[in-house]
């Protein structure tokens, strides 16, 4: 008897183990399919046919009602929120706003590698920022974060320049994104505990798309596509599959592996950027690349408190 239960125990160890390294594989694989629906967007950016705001508009409009889904079936309420909540989402949402409309208008004019690269800094950013919250000196690997960042934004910028005045350009744009995006989430790093990512996805859609769509009427774009595939398209990888896929895997992996999983957008960009655009790299653009994502992921290590949907580049 005592051993027929052993079997039993063992079966039921066993067949657990696989159930969990199931999940472990489907969380992988999660993790890595967010960051790559993710880096097709800066392509299909340049592929829409709308100016580069008017895009970013239509990937919030149009993912709306989807996001609401997504907060209604993770039981995460959408109204009750008190007038200080929504104030800071407002102004949460505004930088969001800016930091698409900037990283859209980037992407146009410089590198679909740098694009991403650049578009990403905020961790590295908020790295910075906590520093200056703290008033301590970096420690350690942060020491490393900073020298690389500075090294490789140095490489990439003077390697743009060389290109073209507007490549450089570009690269400031996509700079001024990550800032923004920073921004974005300092100003909701506490709310999103509080009402669930989806719901607060959805609200700030509510409020960053009329500003992105009066943004691209003042520039004088054209809104309205003449051909919808690149649009829907964008919206569905990007804030669909992209965002859907980590919010399910973010809260599962150590910063490390995030940071890692990251590095898998600027590099499919780069590809993209060589092989559609004819974006050659040098070995010292790659260098430039290696250096700023070794940043990135030094960054994101050491931001042990961003929460899942929040973290990840839209």
């Amino acid at each position: 008897m005592e051993k027929g239960a052993g079997t039993k125990d063992n079966l039921a160890g066993h067949s657990a183990g696989e159930a969990s390294g199931l999940r472990s594989a489907l969380l992988l694989a999660a993790l890595l399919g967010g960051n790559v629906a993710l880096a097709l967007g800066p392509w299909l950016v340049r592929l829409a046919d709308t100016g580069p705001v008017s895009a970013a508009f239509w990937r919030l409009f149009l993912a709306l009602p989807f996001l609401v889904v997504f907060a209604w079936m993770a039981g995460q309420r959408l109204t009750g929120m008190p007038r200080r909540t929504l104030v800071l989402v407002a102004i949460g949402s505004l930088a969001f706003a800016g930091d698409l409309a900037s990283w859209h208008i980037g992407i146009g004019m410089t590198r679909l590698g740098n694009a991403t690269l650049f578009g990403n800094a905020g961790s590295i950013i908020l790295l910075f920022w906590g520093f200056i919250i703290a008033r301590m000196l970096p420690r350690g690997f942060e020491w490393l974060a900073i020298v690389c960042a500075l090294g490789g934004a140095g490489i990439l910028l003077g390697r743009s320049l060389d290109i073209s005045p507007e490549t450089f350009i570009g690269d400031l744009f996509c700079i001024t994104a990550g800032l923004l995006y920073a921004v974005y989430l300092l100003t909701l790093q506490g709310e999103r505990a509080r009402f669930g990512s989806w719901s607060l996805l959805v609200w700030v859609s509510i409020f960053a798309a009329p500003a992105l769509l009066a943004l691209a009427i003042a520039l004088g774009e054209p809104v309205w596509p003449t051909d919808w595939t690149p649009v829907i398209v964008l919206f569905i990888t990007s804030q669909l599959i992209g965002q859907g896929l980590l919010v399910y895997s973010l809260g599962h992996f150590p910063p490390l592996i995030i940071g890692l999983a990251l590095l898998t957008q600027p590099a499919i960009a780069a590809v993209i950027g060589y092989s559609v655009f004819g974006e050659v790299l040098t070995a010292l653009d790659i260098l430039g690349m290696v250096l700023l994502g070794s940043a990135l992921v030094v960054a994101r290590t050491a931001q042990r408190k961003s929460g899942p949907g929040m973290a990840a580049k839209s």
